[in-house]
This record gives structure tokens, sequence and C-alpha cells, in this order.
């Protein structure tokens, strides 16, 4: 879209010839900025809810550097930026785009905080099986409070010693959704949903010993728990899990 057809949808406004309503439904798919190697989605947050967030694997800090300078460049725009499986180096390179930007290294996340509002309505409980399912835990504990949500998270509270998790029965049951972050077997989120009335998100992680597959035995696990409030996303997709938490605590 260029400054010729947006100035025709603001003065068919301004005219009465065409409402506020149907204008943001014609813009709220516009523009994106070509980067050459990326085409940078300014609407999403129009759209979804949230600025697009960068995947930093598979790009170099070069490219990623330049991602974000695009973000921060829509002054107009408060969004907070979130760059996900990333590391030192590209740390290094946004790092020099704002003093904001904040490296967690067991995520593997970089975040630039410019906004504090909570958009959602309850609270996001983030639970891990163990200690080794920590940081695809933090992957989603960040993305979900830089999405505009009140975060908690319970870690460490896997079957092996269920009594860890029962001892948190207050936590659980005042959370509006769950994220659930476990390997191995992948048996927690079954428990989970049985003590709980609201949606589980189950994240198999690939942690565990040789016939767990990378996390393909915890994924199956999940799938076919008989908890009727579990759903399950993709292997260690913390991110995933976080985006659909977001959602449903925002409706």
């Amino acid at each position: 879209m260029n400054q010729q057809e947006l100035l025709k949808i603001l003065e068919s406004v301004h005219a009465g010839e065409l409402s506020p309503a149907s204008a943001i439904e014609r813009l709220k798919h516009l523009p994106f900025e070509d980067l050459g190697f990326a085409k940078v989605d300014h609407h999403r947050a129009l759209r979804q809810g949230f600025a697009e967030v960068v995947l930093g694997k598979g790009k170099t800090p070069a490219q990623v550097m330049a991602i974000v300078r695009a973000l921060l460049g829509k002054k107009e725009s408060r969004h907070n930026i979130l760059v996900t499986r990333s590391g030192a180096k590209m740390f290094s390179a946004v790092k020099k785009l704002s003093k904001a930007a904040k490296f967690h290294e067991l995520s593997g996340v970089i975040t630039i905080e410019r906004s504090a509002e909570i958009a959602g309505k309850g609270t996001i409980l983030v639970v891990s099986a163990g200690t080794s399912d920590i940081p695809v835990a933090e992957e989603a504990l960040l993305t979900a409070r830089l999405m505009g949500n009140r975060v908690e998270h319970l870690y460490d509270v896997g079957v092996a010693g269920i009594h860890r998790l029962l001892d948190h029965r207050a936590n659980l049951t005042e959370a509006r959704v769950i994220i659930c972050v476990a390997g191995m077997e992948g048996a927690l989120p079954s428990v989970v949903g049985g003590l709980v009335a609201v949606p589980v998100i189950a994240v198999p992680t690939s942690v565990g010993y040789g016939a767990s597959f990378g996390g393909i035995a915890a994924l199956l696990g999940m799938l076919n728990s008989c908890a009727s409030n579990v759903t399950v996303v993709n292997i260690d997709n913390g991110f995933g899990a976080a985006c659909v938490a977001s959602c449903i605590n925002r409706l």
C-alpha cells in the first residue's frame, strides 16, 4: 500500500463514505517492510494482538539486528520485542540498537520491553516437571509475560515426587491457563489436567534417555492423555504454548 492509497482510505473515512471499522479491515493486513531477506510484518499486532516475534535460529546476527531495527523503527508502536532461540552474538548485535535489550541465557531469549500493559484477564501458570525442562519453560514464561500477561511459575514438580505438585494445589486452581512442560514419559500434564478445570497446554521436551527419542515419547504420551482438558504443542515449543495461552487469557 502506498501513500496515495492510504490517503484515499483516510479521506473516505473523513467524508463518511467508509466506516472506521471498515478502514481497519482494509489496513490490518498491510504493510510489511521488505528487507530483501525478510519481510517484516508491522501489522501483526493489529491482526493477532502481538507484534511479530523473531526466530533467531537459522539467522545471522546481522539479519536479526536488521529485523529488530525495523521493528524499533515504528515509533508509533510500543509493542515489546522478542527474539527466541538466540545466542550471545545475536544479543551483542541487538544491544547496539537498544539499551533496554536483555539476554536471558537459560532460555536463549532476547527481550526489549517497551510496554508493561497487562492485556490478559487472569494468570498463566508455567509448570515444569524437572529442572532440565526449565529452559523451555522459561521460553514460555518470557513469551507470555511480554505478550501482556500476569505469569507465575512452578518448577521441578514432576511425577517422580508427586507430593511436590500437590503442595501447590492453590496455585494450580487459581490459574486461568496452565502451561505444563515435561520430558521423559510426559506424564505430568495428565496429572495436572485431572486437578483443574482450566485449559492445560502440554509442552513435550527433548529431555530424556535413549528411548525417549528426543521428545517423541513425551509427545505421544501427552497426545494420548486421558485428561480431556489437555492439548499439546510441538516438542520444545514453549513459545507456541505461550502464544496459545495468551490468546485464551485475553478472551
